[in-house]
């Protein structure tokens, strides 16, 4: 074991500090190879945006990914070249795309419904989180099973985890009474929480797990961004935003029972729901993961968010630790490394389980020379959140004008990695034309060929 944690600590460092095949040097400042996943043709309504990522931890060389509304793609090279498909259910469906694998190679792409096939003029808007299952490397994904069907309530902004122990699948999400309702006091949001054991085919009937109930506003006052993470035990964590503070529950049971008073991890002021110049809606909420390594952290929660608690023109990105199973957590770390006054935003975080190393993606404008100009930057960090090491990823910089164009950005990137292979994945605006895009960063030897095409 000393000698394989000495083998990856030396790769990620001389990855760190020196010029790989997959990066050059421009300016003074390293370029990983950029890889244009997806753009938008004329005529699209929606995306492609919101994306998500996962490398495939039983093949790393495949890699599937999703955007908004209803794109998939997959590379089976590590992601140096990439094919397309589009999503098709027998619920419909309707964005929020989540994309990752479990440990037997599967793929699962989880998608809010559409059943009425009419958009945002549905009756029934949002009934259901979908989840498809892929058993060919992302290529197909023919089935569909759901969890969270009760009319006319509208289920929302869910994320899923699978466990390495048992390969369940889990999925946590917010439900509303009535999405956007002007009934405050009549109407109530909530984190609902289910669970598959046999690869996606049936879902348990959802529970609720937090213990404060919110506005059906999609605002700060409504529970949202509930993130689920296995332990090594077996142990069910979340991690959500709801009335400017992060909260976090834990289930020792599978699922079944949750704690009767959630655990109130920090503050954060200003909220998830924040403004950012040229992207509008620009949330902040957190990501949560565990480390299942093999390494000294083992155990070890992260959670990752952002917020404007230095002012609404210096949003940052922030991560606490905790090593007591969530009863306690660490002070906030600021994780972007520029000076004061510029923005950040719009983070996600991935842990390589193999090694506990942590990657925090974000939009970064330190460099700006215009109010908008924004380029996507990656924090390392191989101490277990002690301290990162800030890359840039991007090539070249974008100047979204979201509010201007009338288009839509999306919610969040992501990003995943596995036997130091990383892959960001993040939304470009050019010339009112949105694109997805992905970097090749390998911090180890990547592997040479895809056994399983």
């Amino acid at each position: 074991m000393y000698k394989l944690n000495f083998i990856a600590v030396f790769s990620l460092l001389f990855a760190l500090t020196a010029c790989s095949q997959t990066k050059k040097t421009v300016a003074n400042r390293s370029v990983f190879k950029n890889v244009l996943i997806a753009g938008s043709v004329e005529g699209d309504v929606y995306g492609p945006c919101e994306p998500s990522i996962c490398v495939n931890p039983a093949n790393p060389l495949q890699i599937a990914a999703g955007a908004v509304i209803d794109r998939y793609y997959w590379s089976h090279d590590g992601g140096h070249t990439w094919d397309a498909g589009k999503l098709e259910s027998d619920y419909g469906v309707f964005g929020d795309p989540v994309v990752i694998a479990d440990w037997k190679g599967n793929f699962y792409y989880a998608h809010l419904s559409d059943p009425d096939r009419d958009g945002w003029a549905s009756e029934h808007l949002l009934d259901r989180i979908v989840i498809q299952k892929s058993t060919d490397g992302g290529k197909t994904y023919p089935a569909s099973s759901f969890t969270g069907m009760s009319h006319p309530k509208d289920q929302d902004k869910h994320w899923l985890c699978a466990d390495p122990r048992t390969n369940a699948l889990v999925c946590t999400w917010t439900e509303f009474d009535s999405y956007n309702s002007e009934r405050i006091e009549t109407d109530r949001s909530r984190i609902l929480f289910s669970r598959s054991d046999d690869s996606g085919v049936t879902w348990s009937a959802p529970v609720v797990i937090n213990q404060f109930e919110g506005d059906c506003l999609d605002g700060d006052n409504t529970p949202e961004g509930a993130v689920p993470a296995f332990g090594p035990k077996g142990e069910i964590y979340v991690a959500w935003s709801w009335n400017n503070k992060i909260w976090f529950d834990v289930s020792t049971d599978g699922g079944k029972t949750w704690l009767e008073q959630d655990i109130e991890v920090t503050d954060q002021p200003g909220g998830w729901s924040f403004d950012v110049a040229g992207i509008g809606r620009c949330n902040g909420m957190p990501i949560l993961v565990c480390d299942l390594s093999g390494g000294s952290n083992r155990g070890a929660l992260y959670i990752n968010w952002s917020d404007q608690r230095n002012g609404n023109l210096d949003t940052d990105i922030f991560l606490c630790k905790s090593t007591d199973g969530g009863k306690t957590w660490s002070k906030a770390l600021r994780v972007n490394d520029d000076p004061p006054g510029k923005q950040q935003f719009m983070s996600w975080m991935a842990i390589d389980q193999t090694d506990g190393h942590l990657y925090i993606v974000y939009y970064d404008r330190r460099n700006a020379k215009d109010p908008l100009s924004t380029e996507v930057y990656v924090a390392a960090s191989q101490n277990g959140g002690k301290s990162f090491k800030n890359m840039q990823v991007s090539s070249s910089p974008f100047a979204p004008n979201c509010n201007e164009t009338r288009v839509f950005f999306g919610d969040y990137n992501n990003i995943s990695a596995h036997r130091g292979m990383v892959r960001p994945i993040w939304t470009r605006l050019d010339d009112k034309r949105l694109s997805v895009w992905t970097a090749i960063m390998d911090f180890r030897k990547p592997p040479v060929k895809d056994n399983d095409d």
